[in-house]
């Protein structure tokens, strides 16, 4: 109930936080289960929410086992759909729980759901491909085992920036495959390292690398491509956008960045951090337009603020 209820703002949020996205296989967004996402992971929770705030059937997404130490935030984030899988760096003692976790995705499957799982096991803010670790093969063979005509969708999230607000996002999704896609299942072993080879190279064609100091290359492959026209009416509405927003935003930029840029989490925090203080930020203003203005024109602010937000990201990157 509680990721449906927040899909709706979640996904009117995303049309200002990404100024511009580019979709590859845009049809994937369609594709109804049993389906294994595979995707990259280089920026948190971040790549989780915008892939789920995509597709038009829930998507139930792994997440590292330590956010589920306290009891009210496990609560909180299965209610979101997110699920918890162990690493050796969690704790040896809490690797069994993932035959849990993985039963429940098998249930989601069996019900022709949706899962989303982060293949190369670890997020980094980086343009390339690491290395993909085992558990992304061990939960499709698992469902194959079981009968489960379970499809594997390669998935791509590449971002201009991971700090910068009013992205430019690059969603690629590949050929989806499944067992008999695999060169090689003539056992377990095997099995494993057929399947990371395909998904690998399948990953390769959709994730850009790019090297980090590369920044000219970074800003090309990343351009926009909206005319210079579309934007420059938007100066005055911008500014008025920026000033209304910059009591909220730098203030909470400058603590974010402070406790979160070197941790990797800085823009999964600042979106989520945003996201929950943006709606009383904005009852606040509206609230004391009513007070001193009346009902008509608070009305007209409470409608108005998120569009000038908007337009202040469009506008902003072009000058």
């Amino acid at each position: 109930m509680l990721y449906q209820l927040l899909k709706i703002p979640a996904r009117l949020a995303f049309r200002i936080y990404v100024r511009n996205l580019r979709l590859k296989n845009p049809d994937a967004l369609n594709m109804k289960g049993p389906l294994l996402i595979a995707a990259n992971h280089p920026n948190s929770f971040l790549d989780a929410i915008i892939i789920a705030t995509l597709f038009r059937k829930p998507v139930y997404s792994l997440a590292r086992g330590d956010a589920f130490s306290n009891r009210l935030t496990s609560t909180l984030l299965r209610a979101l759909n997110i699920l918890p899988v162990y690493r050796m760096r969690e704790g040896a003692e809490n690797l069994s729980q993932n035959y849990s976790t993985f039963e429940a995705c098998r249930e989601i499957f069996r019900k022709n759901g949706i899962v989303l799982i982060f293949s190369e096991g670890l997020c980094i803010n980086e343009w390339k491909l690491r290395p993909l670790m085992k558990g992304t093969a061990r939960l499709a063979i698992s469902s194959w085992e079981e009968g489960i005509p379970l499809t594997i969708l390669p998935a791509a999230i590449n971002y201009h920036s991971f700090t910068r607000f009013g992205k430019h996002v690059h969603l690629h999704f590949g050929k989806a495959f499944t067992q008999s896609d695999l060169e090689d299942t003539n056992g377990y072993g095997k099995t494993i390292l057929s399947f990371n080879r395909k998904l690998d190279n399948e990953l390769r064609q959709l994730v850009i690398e790019i090297d980090d100091s590369d920044h000219a290359s970074i800003r090309r492959v990343f351009a926009s491509e909206k005319p210079g026209w579309q934007t420059s009416w938007l100066t005055i509405p911008a500014v008025i956008g920026w000033l209304l927003h910059a009591p909220l935003y730098y203030p909470l930029k400058k603590i974010v960045y402070r406790k979160a840029i070197h941790s990797g989490h800085y823009d999964s925090i600042m979106v989520g951090a945003l996201f929950l203080l943006y709606p009383i930020y904005l009852a606040s203003i509206t609230l004391i337009t009513y007070a001193f203005c009346g009902t008509a024109l608070a009305a007209g602010v409470l409608m108005c603020i998120p569009l000038l937000a908007y337009a202040y990201v469009q506008w902003k990157e072009r000058y």
